[in-house]
């Protein structure tokens, strides 16, 4: 544990590392910061804290940095509590009343004000709240004896299903079906469609009724396989602005993972729980993040965790600021859901 002295000369170099991203000397910190002791007692207990493993020094003519183990304590035992201000919450209610008109493009904007206010990437893993709808059905010819099962969606999800024709079918009785299908179906999601409307579908093509159950079992295929997680980002090229990250060569893992959909709803999984999680360098599992801190939260719709917000940046991030937006989203995200899908 630290004595009183030692977190607060800890909590100026971080604090002054976030706002600067420079190294800082004893005599910065007794310049700076009125902490009632001398430049050489502060020499003295920063060696203490470079020995603790709380800081570190990058050239030996340098000042210090903070470690991942110095943030560490930061985020669990040295940040004051804020407050989001009135302006950040109207810029918040304001972002929304002009950039979404459909619960679906709540996700997409909610990464976009987060990067904005934050300056570094976002990330929102959202679920698929409204089901897909059912497009059109196609049977295509693919040889003699074969047909493909054709299901498009509203989202543009395709489903292909290859099954033997029954002896004696023809193409026309395959567009015939397709066409009944299409009729009775078009715009439905799955969920929706009343067991008289299939009724009426299966009696219109009652001489191919094996082929209704093909069809049937691919439009159901594609429908819930649509409702997939997603997730959103916001502010990918953030992370160019941050002195850190300047060298190309350091950013091009984090890009290269961000084109991994199934990773990133891997990474936001790991907390599934309640509240705020930060994890910081060497404590996130994936490789390419481990120069950078994680903030994530999770959310509610009528009381259920539904996803994920998180913010994405180097080590030297406002953790303070960053968390307490978090928390004011988690809090109103599940409202704002509902305003735009009832």
């Amino acid at each position: 544990m630290l004595d009183e002295r030692k977190r607060k000369i800890l909590q100026a170099i971080i604090n002054d590392y976030i706002s600067t991203a420079e190294p800082i000397g004893s005599r910065t910190i007794a310049r700076k910061y009125d902490l009632g002791i001398s430049p050489a007692t502060i020499r003295n207990e920063m060696a203490d804290l470079e020995l603790l493993g709380y800081i570190e020094q990058l050239h030996t003519s340098s000042g210090r940095i903070p470690s991942a183990k110095g943030y560490r304590l930061y985020v669990d035992a040295l940040l004051s509590p804020e407050t989001i201000t009135e302006k950040e919450i109207n810029l918040i209610s304001n972002w929304y009343d002009v950039k979404v008109r459909r619960v679906e493009e709540v996700f997409q904007e909610t990464a976009k004000i987060i990067s904005r206010m934050t300056k570094n990437i976002s990330l929102v893993l959202a679920p698929q709240l409204s089901q897909a709808t059912f497009r059109y059905l196609q049977f295509l010819p693919l040889d003699e004896s074969r047909v493909i099962v054709v299901v498009m969606t509203d989202s543009g999800f395709v489903e292909n299903k290859v099954i033997v024709m029954p002896s004696g079918t023809t193409v026309e009785d395959l567009q015939r079906i397709a066409l009944v299908v299409n009729k009775h179906l078009a715009g439905q999601a799955l969920d929706s469609i009343k067991p008289s409307v299939l009724r009426r579908i299966k009696a219109d093509v009652l001489a191919n009724s094996r082929f209704f159950d093909v069809a049937m079992e691919a439009i159901s295929q594609a429908l819930t396989v649509d409702k997939k997680e997603r997730v959103y980002l916001g502010g990918t090229t953030q992370l160019l602005n941050q002195p850190e990250f300047r060298d190309i060569d350091k950013v091009k893992n984090i890009f290269l993972m961000l084109e991994e959909e199934q990773l990133l709803c891997d990474l936001l999984h790991a907390h599934d729980g309640e509240g705020i999680a930060v994890t910081i360098g060497q404590e996130n599992k994936y490789s390419g993040i481990q120069e950078c801190s994680m903030i994530s939260a999770t959310y509610k719709l009528d009381g259920q965790i539904i996803g994920t917000i998180a913010v994405l940046g180097p080590t030297r991030m406002e953790y303070g600021k960053i968390m307490t937006l978090l928390d004011f989203m988690n809090s109103n995200l599940g409202q704002i859901l509902k305003k735009y899908k009832l």
